[in-house]
Parts: C-alpha cells; sequence; structure tokens
C-alpha cells in the first residue's frame, strides 16, 4: 500500500521512502582474514561430504559381500589350519610359495593384514588377478583355508 510515496512495512517498522534514484551501492573490499575463512570451510564442507559418501560406499560393498550366502557360511564355520595347509599345499603353493621364490603368484605372508577375511575368500574363489583361476572349495573346506592362510 502506497502513501505519501512511501511503501508500507509493517506497522513496528519504518516506513521506506519511494525513491527512483538507482544509486549503486559503494564498493566493500572483502576482508581477506574472513572470506579465506569461509572459502577454508565450504571447501572442508564439501571434503567432509566426499569423505562421508566414500566410506558409506565402502561399508555398503562389505554389506553386499557378506551377504553372500556363501561368504556368510564360510565366515560362520570354525576352520582347521592343518586341513586348510593340506588344501593349500593341493591347490595353491605351486604358485603361492610361501618365501615367494619363483613362483608365478605373490607370497601370501602376512595376507591376513592386506585383506580381510572377505576379501580372501572373493579373491580365492573369483580369481580376481590373473592368471589365478576361479577356486570354489565347499564352505568347509574355505573356512580350513582361510584359517590357515590367516597365520601366515
Amino acid at each position: 500500500m502506497l502513501e505519501n510515496n512511501t511503501i508500507f512495512v509493517h506497522p513496528l517498522k519504518t516506513p521506506l521512502p519511494l525513491t527512483n534514484d538507482l544509486a549503486k551501492p559503494e564498493a566493500v573490499e572483502p576482508c581477506p582474514v574472513t572470506s579465506g575463512a569461509i572459502a577454508f570451510g565450504a571447501r572442508s564442507t564439501v571434503i567432509v561430504f566426499i569423505l562421508v559418501g566414500i566410506i558409506l560406499g565402502i561399508i555398503l560393498a562389505l554389506q553386499l559381500q557378506v551377504s553372500d550366502p556363501y561368504v556368510k557360511t564360510v565366515l560362520t564355520l570354525d576352520g582347521d589350519s592343518l586341513r586348510g595347509h593340506a588344501i593349500f599345499q593341493m591347490n595353491c603353493a605351486g604358485c603361492h610359495g610361501i618365501q615367494n621364490g619363483r613362483q608365478v603368484g605373490p607370497s601370501l605372508t602376512a595376507v591376513s593384514q592386506r585383506k580381510s577375511p572377505v576379501g580372501i575368500i572373493n579373491q580365492v574363489t573369483g580369481g580376481k588377478t590373473p592368471p589365478m583361476p576361479q577356486f570354489q572349495p565347499n564352505p568347509q573346506d574355505m573356512a580350513d583355508l582361510l584359517k590357515y592362510v590367516q597365520s601366515l
């Protein structure tokens, strides 16, 4: 509502004069301290969101792996390291000698420090790195092999 060339605001506020003056506001120099802090804060927020996204993605991927019925079954069984050693000798030692002499595959010493139990199971059953073949022992044999490999 217009009254006497003013804009009606609110009864408790001061009315603003109505003018046709389009004067430019004065240029204000940004404060180097606060503008840098704001930019740093924005970058930090973006980085935090990215990291949270990556972490959630990893957790989801691990949940999907553990939801595999074969992997779940293997992880619930108690492995026998002696049986696992025999399975290793028959199926793995030709390429994965403990000393990593002139074998095709890498040494598996301390592999459990580099891979989770789910990762080891997936590596064995999927043959993810050529020339490693896919190998899917029954769940008890895989639990035994896992127990042995984790002891290396």
